[in-house]
């Protein structure tokens, strides 16, 4: 198991950045992908980047060049993945959510490990 808790959520400007973070902990030697998505309100949940363990990204066409997905150095039960945003936008507005899977699979339909969410509200 792994539980993933996902923090850094808060009300921006537009134009500022925000840095997420997400602790994971349990058996994440297990993990082979790490992703961030969001859902914003009356819309369907969406994937906006995903990171290997080899540490390779991918971003999404509507977030690349604005965010970063990271991770530290893991240790065996404990890491902490990270979701860098830049210029924000008012559409950026969701609740952001952490996630984990063992498997490597097309990851647009979610992943197997969920945290509880951040929000993000951005707005003058």
């Amino acid at each position: 198991q792994v539980q993933l808790v996902e923090s850094g959520g808060d009300l921006v400007q537009p134009g500022e950045s925000l840095t997420l973070s997400c602790a994971a902990s349990g058996s994440i030697w297990e993990i082979v992908a790490w992703g961030w998505y969001r859902q914003a309100p009356g819309k369907q949940r969406e994937l906006l980047a995903t990171l290997t363990k080899m540490g390779t990204p991918y971003y999404v066409a509507s977030v690349k060049g604005r965010f970063t997905i990271s991770r530290d150095n893991a240790e065996n039960t404990e890491t902490t993945v990270y979701l860098q945003m830049h210029s924000l936008k008012p559409e950026d507005t969701a609740v952001y959510y952490c996630a984990a899977d063992r498997k490597y699979r097309t990851y647009f339909d979610g992943m197997e490990y969920w945290g509880k969410g951040t929000p993000v509200t951005v707005s003058r």
